[in-house]
């Protein structure tokens, strides 16, 4: 099959640039400068968003200010903390979960500072908007994946992402609301935190459990080729399961051309990035809020 691109918001990406995981400065012409967080850079879903935001705001001659979180609320509150007493233009975020940086979001709005967040949501309506993948429509189209190859009938494990994060809640609300209307049986699902060590090790104990299955998803990359490590481990042909990932990243592509993963669902991360630093450049610059204050990407798998 060929690769899939399709999205319902299309942004001019060009360029490349190098960055660190602390800040990163360049050359603004309009005097706007933008602080961005995001929950950890040891996720390549989150590198390439970061990457491809860098690109465009030296595109847009904006100045970018980038934050690696580490995984940890506390070291992102801080992040936005400091964003607010530098005085920035605003706040790009993709915050850890739905609850935790809502304090730090609002404070900075109070300080009339607009914020922007990207993939993950954030629970304040003081957001002026969000842009990201349909995550529930994602976590739909891995599961009609997953039904249409095994015809149907079968039994799938399921690997959740980081509990309260809203891309953990909404994948699994759209591939559960879909495989539970089908024959296709949910066997276990259990959280790998989005992390490939976490979910190589959860799955090698689902297999004890679990040891006969015939389809494994996971709400991200990292976690599939997790599990897809352990059932090699266990002496397992994964070529012989139906598995499928989400984000898109380059090993997912690297382990799909050697024949040991199925799917991944691509969402365009710098294209979200992208949009959500236009909308905040238009608003600094004039006032002028977006017509939507959600805006999505319609994720859709790819297998090449």
């Amino acid at each position: 099959m060929k690769r899939l691109l399709i999205a319902t918001i299309v942004v001019l990406i060009v360029g490349f640039t190098a960055f660190g995981a602390g800040q990163t400065e360049a050359v603004s012409d309009d005097g706007i400068t933008i602080g961005m967080t995001v929950p950890g850079l040891q996720f390549p879903f989150f590198v390439t968003m970061q990457e491809e935001a860098l690109a465009y705001a030296d595109e847009l001659g904006i100045e970018l200010l980038t934050h690696d979180s580490q995984n940890q609320s506390s070291v992102q509150m801080a992040a936005v903390e400091n964003f607010i007493a530098q005085k920035v233009d605003g706040i790009l975020i993709s915050p850890m979960t739905t609850d935790s940086l809502v304090p730090a979001i609002e404070a900075a709005v109070k300080a009339g500072i607009p914020v922007a967040t990207v993939d993950r949501k954030a629970n304040t309506d003081e957001v002026l908007v969000h842009v990201g993948a349909d995550n529930v429509e994602g976590g739909r189209a891995a599961a009609r994946f997953i039904i249409e190859q095994l015809g149907g009938k079968g039994t799938v494990i399921e690997l959740e992402g980081t509990p309260g994060a809203s891309a953990a809640l909404d994948r699994k609300a759209g591939f559960d609301e879909i495989i539970n209307d089908s024959d296709v049986k949910i066997i276990v699902s259990q959280t790998a935190d989005f992390s490939r060590s976490k979910g190589q090790t959860v799955m090698e104990n689902l297999m004890q459990a679990y040891p006969e299955f015939d389809a494994v998803f996971g709400a991200n990359d990292e976690m599939i080729i997790g599990a897809i490590e352990a059932m090699q481990s266990a002496g397992m042909d994964p070529a012989m399961k139906v598995t499928i990932g989400f984000d898109a990243t380059t090993d997912a592509f690297s382990y799909m051309k050697e024949g040991k993963l199925d799917a991944t669902i691509d969402q365009f991360p710098g294209r979200q990035a992208s949009r959500a630093l236009d909308v905040l450049v238009n608003f600094i610059k004039t006032g002028e809020k977006p017509a939507e204050a959600v805006e999505y990407i319609n994720p859709l798998p790819v297998t090449e």
